[in-house]
Parts: C-alpha cells; sequence; structure tokens
C-alpha cells in the first residue's frame, strides 16, 4: 500500500486533516487581526489620494509582514512558539519576553478549525467535498470573527466564496449549477430587500451589505433550497442572543449586533444538516 493509499485511508484521513486544520487556525488568527487593519489603511490612502495628498509612510503590513510578535512587547514569535495549540500550552499562556498575557481565543480558534477540518473529512470521506467543505468552515470562522470583532464582512473573502461555490456548482460538488446560481441570486436579494424595507420604515440601516454578499455565498454553495433554514436559523439565533444581551447584560438597544456570526454558524449547519433538517421541517408542513 502506497503512503497515498494510507492518506486516503477513512481512519486516517480525519487525523491528517485534524492536523491541518489545526495548521489553518493559526493562519487565521493572522488573517483575523490583520485584515481589517490592511482594510483600514487602504481606505486611509484612497482617501489621501482623493484628496490629492501624499499618503503617510508606513511600515509594511500584510498577512506575511511583518513577522508575528507580541502586541505588549513587540517580541518576534519564534516558529517553535507558533506550534498550534501546544505552544500556548508550553508558555503557560504568556509571552516569553515580557510575561503578557496570551489571549485563550488563539489556541480556541486553532481547535474550533482543527475539529471542524476533522469532522468534515470524516463527514464527507477522501475527495473534493471534503476540501471544499474546509475550506468554507474556515473562510466562516474568519468572517465570524471579523465581524464579531470590527462589524466588517470582507469582500476579499465573500466574493470569491460565493465564486467558488459557483464553480462547485458545475461539477454538482453540493449541488448542481442551477441552484447555485438562483441561491446566490435569491440570497443576495432577500436581505437586500429586508434592508431597504427597513431603512424605508425606520430611516436606520438595519444590516451591512457584507451580510448580503455572505448570504449569497452560502446560497451559491448550497443551493436556494437552504435559504429559508439559513436565515431563519440565523435570524432566532440572532433574536435570542439579542434579547439575552439586553436582558442581562444591559446592551444598549442602539448598539448594533453583527449578523454574520450568526449567518456564518448556519451555513457549517446546512453545510453538514442542511438536508434533513429541510426535509424535516418540508414534512412537519
Amino acid at each position: 500500500m502506497t503512503s497515498l493509499e494510507v492518506m486516503v485511508q477513512p481512519a486516517v484521513f480525519p487525523w491528517l486533516c485534524l492536523a491541518l486544520g489545526l495548521c489553518v487556525g493559526s493562519f487565521l488568527n493572522v488573517v483575523i487581526y490583520r485584515l481589517p487593519k490592511i482594510m483600514q489603511r487602504d481606505w486611509e490612502v484612497q482617501c489621501a489620494e482623493l484628496r490629492e495628498e501624499k499618503p503617510p509612510e508606513r511600515e509594511v503590513f500584510t498577512l506575511a509582514r511583518p513577522r508575528s510578535r507580541c502586541p505588549a512587547c513587540a517580541h518576534p514569535i519564534s516558529m517553535l512558539q507558533n506550534i498550534p495549540i501546544a505552544s500556548y500550552l508550553a508558555l503557560r499562556a504568556k509571552c516569553s519576553a515580557c510575561g503578557a498575557r496570551i489571549s485563550a481565543r488563539y489556541p480556541l480558534i486553532e481547535a474550533l478549525s482543527g475539529f471542524a477540518s476533522a469532522y468534515a473529512a470524516w463527514h464527507f470521506g477522501f475527495g473534493l467535498a471534503a476540501f471544499a467543505a474546509m475550506g468554507f468552515l474556515w473562510c466562516m470562522i474568519a468572517l465570524a470573527l471579523i465581524d464579531f470583532d470590527t462589524q466588517l464582512l470582507p469582500d476579499s473573502i465573500t466574493l470569491p466564496l460565493v465564486w467558488g461555490g459557483l464553480l462547485l456548482g458545475l461539477g454538482g460538488t453540493f449541488v448542481d449549477l442551477r441552484s447555485a446560481v438562483i441561491g446566490a441570486a435569491a440570497g443576495y436579494m432577500s436581505l437586500w430587500s429586508v434592508y431597504w424595507g427597513f431603512r424605508l420604515l425606520t430611516g436606520k440601516e438595519g444590516m451591512g451589505f457584507g451580510d448580503f454578499k455572505l448570504l449569497a455565498a452560502i446560497g451559491a454553495w448550497f443551493g436556494w433550497q437552504m435559504l429559508p433554514l439559513v436565515v431563519l436559523a440565523s435570524s432566532f439565533a440572532g433574536a435570542v442572543v439579542g434579547i439575552s444581551l439586553m436582558l442581562f447584560a444591559k446592551h444598549e438597544r442602539n448598539v448594533p449586533i453583527p449578523f454574520g456570526p450568526y449567518l456564518a454558524a448556519a451555513g457549517a449547519v446546512a453545510l453538514f444538516w442542511g438536508k434533513p433538517l429541510t426535509f424535516a421541517y418540508l414534512r412537519l408542513l
């Protein structure tokens, strides 16, 4: 048996994807932290150009540069200190140079990415569907956390997701191309209509344009048939959390609550259990 044949075995493949997911989770921490800051810098440069001013000179800041470093003392993080979860435990959640506390969020994101990848590998088995599902889940994790932190859903993630779903529809990986195209259009237009209806009635913006694009991406991946489930599940979860925050955390009603995390979670539900849940719902009707 060749090494490739060993890797694709059902008893081995999920474990390999667990390790891959842990490593990707470490990179997702970088994306979640840096991508909004990169967007902010780009906007400032564009504004300076519109004012015909010279953009401010700054250190190169991308997803790859500069090297990861402690936010408290700027101590560079070595390769050994970047090992997912293990380095956090070995350092006892503290910077090796200054002793500053390292947030538990970093290993939690790594663990979430790792276990989600392993479950996708186990659920779909070796093949395009498993790798596509892992990519989808990684994007959902990044989008959910970025929206939670900044109330932004970057086009650099949502738009490639839309096109990726449509391309997968060519081969019928999750749904056929017709369902994917209708799903993308219906996903965008449904929240777009809610947005404008709410704005005309209240004069306020109830959600951002990024939410439209994220639902369009979910529709492209899983077809228009999954949109009612995704909208209902995300709206219900958002309502429960919002009411709980107002009742128990004294959250002000005029302070917006990001909708992206609930859409992302509903998208993950649709990926794994969308069809049986939809069939069960239709049987009840």
